[in-house]
């Protein structure tokens, strides 16, 4: 793998935990109970998560231009099991042993696309 690649890919992973971290921050903002329904939508938390998951669009488009569609759509899917691991440190979620076991298949799954 070339230099190129990996580091495209990294700036790809960015990407992923801005996402993961942008989705968290759109849960905690809908446990909230606002006041009014334009509340509900327009506070700070879900404007700053917007604005992250569009940084997040931004590097995944700048990352394409070197890493193949393939290897994107491969390292996208760690965004599942790093939404489920954070939702359980920072919103105290269970969890289960079925996600668990989905977060080890996706990375098995990444393991042996590598090889």
């Amino acid at each position: 793998m070339s230099s190129n690649i990996i580091l495209y890919s990294a700036i790809y992973l960015l990407g992923v935990i801005v996402s993961s971290f942008s989705q968290i921050l759109l849960k905690k903002s809908a446990n909230r109970e606002e006041q009014s329904f334009i509340k509900q939508y327009l506070n700070v938390r879900v404007i700053v998560a917007y604005g992250m998951f569009f940084g997040a669009t931004l590097l995944s488009i700048f990352a394409y231009k070197v890493i193949p569609l393939t290897l994107g759509a491969i390292l996208g899917t760690l965004e599942y099991g790093l939404v489920a691991i954070l939702g359980h440190f920072l919103l105290k979620e269970n969890l289960r042993a079925r996600q668990i076991f989905g977060i080890l298949v996706i990375i098995a799954g990444i393991i042996v696309y590598s090889i």
